[in-house]
C-alpha cells in the first residue's frame, strides 16, 4: 500500500444514499483497527445529478484524492464504461458496486454477490444447496443468483413477477453456469417447487417498511426449509420471523449488508473487517433506527389530530 493509503478516503454514489449505514460502518472499523477512514456518502439526488454523472463523480474523486468508491442505485451498470479494470465476477454479473482508484486507474469490483456469498457460508453453514427457489431477478436478485450458483446450488428456480425478465436473468446465468439447470418460473408455480427445494432466498421489496407483507404462501414453507432474505429495514421480516416460528433455519438481510461492506472495506484498506464485530454494530445501528422511529410514530399520530 502507499503512503496514501496510511489515511483512506472512501465514499458511496447513488440515488438517495444519505440514511445509508455503510459509511458508519466502515468508519467504526476503521476506529477499531486504528485505521484513519472517513466515508462520504455522495448523494445523486441532492446534488440534483443524473445517474450518467457517475463518470463525472469517478473523474472528481480522483482529483480530489479518494482511494476508492462505493456504487449502487442507479450505477451500477453505468459506471461501467468508465473503468480501466473490472474483475472477473463483476465483468460476468455486468455490475460493479465498488470501485478502486490506484494510479489513476479505476478498478471495479463487485461485492454484493461476494457478500450474500460469505453471509450463506457464516450464516448457514450446513445449508443444503442441491435446489433453491429464488424470489426476484432484479439487480439485487442477479447479484444473489451468482453467488447462489458459485456456492454450488445445482438446480435454481427463479420465480419473478416479470417473466421476461426471469427468463432473461435465467438465460445469462445458464450461459455462464453450464453445469447447472437455472429455470424461469411464475409465482403460480410455487406450489409445485417449493416441496422440491432445500431453501428459499427472497429478493423484492416486499417485507421493507414501506412495502410491508409476505412474499409466498407461508404455507408452502416447510421446517426443513431454510430461508434467507435481503431486506434489511426491518431486520426482522416477517418472512424471517414466520420462517424461524415454523423450525426454518434463517439468515436475515443484515449479512448480506455486512458481508457486501467487509468485502469493500478489505478492497479499501488492504486490512480484513472482522465481521462478527461489523455485525454487531450493524446491529446497533439498527436498534438506534427502530428506536427513533419508535418515538417519531406517536408523535406524527398525535400532530395528525
Amino acid at each position: 500500500m502507499s503512503n496514501r493509503a496510511e489515511s483512506v478516503l472512501v465514499g458511496l454514489i447513488g440515488e438517495g444514499v444519505m440514511p445509508s449505514l455503510t459509511p458508519p460502518m466502515h468508519e467504526r472499523e476503521a476506529d477499531v483497527q486504528g485505521l484513519r477512514l472517513l466515508y462520504r456518502p455522495i448523494d445523486l439526488l441532492e446534488l440534483a445529478l443524473p445517474a450518467t454523472a457517475v463518470g463525472e463523480l469517478l473523474a472528481a474523486a480522483q482529483r480530489m484524492g479518494f482511494n476508492g468508491l462505493n456504487i449502487t442505485h442507479p450505477c451500477k451498470q453505468l459506471v461501467l464504461e468508465h473503468l480501466d479494470e473490472i474483475s472477473d465476477d463483476a465483468r460476468r454479473l455486468g455490475a460493479v458496486n465498488t470501485v478502486l482508484i490506484q494510479d489513476g486507474r479505476f478498478i471495479g469490483h463487485n461485492t454484493d454477490f461476494s457478500g450474500f456469498g460469505a453471509a450463506l457460508t457464516n450464516g448457514l453453514p450446513e445449508a443444503k444447496l442441491d435446489r433453491v427457489v429464488q424470489l426476484g431477478a432484479g439487480g439485487a436478485g442477479s447479484a444473489v443468483a451468482y453467488a447462489l450458483l458459485t456456492a454450488g446450488v445445482t438446480t435454481l428456480d427463479l420465480v419473478d413477477m416479470d417473466p421476461a425478465r426471469a427468463a432473461e436473468r435465467a438465460a445469462e446465468l445458464g450461459e455462464l453456469f453450464p453445469a447447472a439447470t437455472v429455470t424461469p418460473r411464475s409465482t403460480d408455480e410455487l406450489p409445485q417447487i417449493m416441496p422440491l427445494a432445500d431453501g428459499l432466498v427472497h429478493c423484492t421489496p416486499i417485507g421493507m417498511a414501506a412495502h410491508p407483507g409476505l412474499p409466498l404462501d407461508i404455507d408452502l414453507l416447510e421446517p426443513r426449509h431454510w430461508v434467507a432474505d435481503i431486506v434489511y429495514r426491518p431486520i426482522e421480516t416477517q418472512l424471517i420471523r414466520e420462517a424461524r416460528a415454523k423450525g426454518c433455519k434463517v439468515l436475515d438481510g443484515g449479512r448480506m449488508a455486512v458481508g457486501q461492506a467487509a468485502d469493500a472495506f478489505r478492497l479499501f484498506t488492504g486490512h480484513d473487517a472482522d465481521r462478527d464485530r461489523m455485525r454487531a454494530h450493524f446491529l446497533e445501528l439498527i436498534a438506534v433506527e427502530d428506536a427513533l422511529a419508535a418515538t417519531e410514530l406517536p408523535a406524527l399520530a398525535k400532530a395528525a389530530h
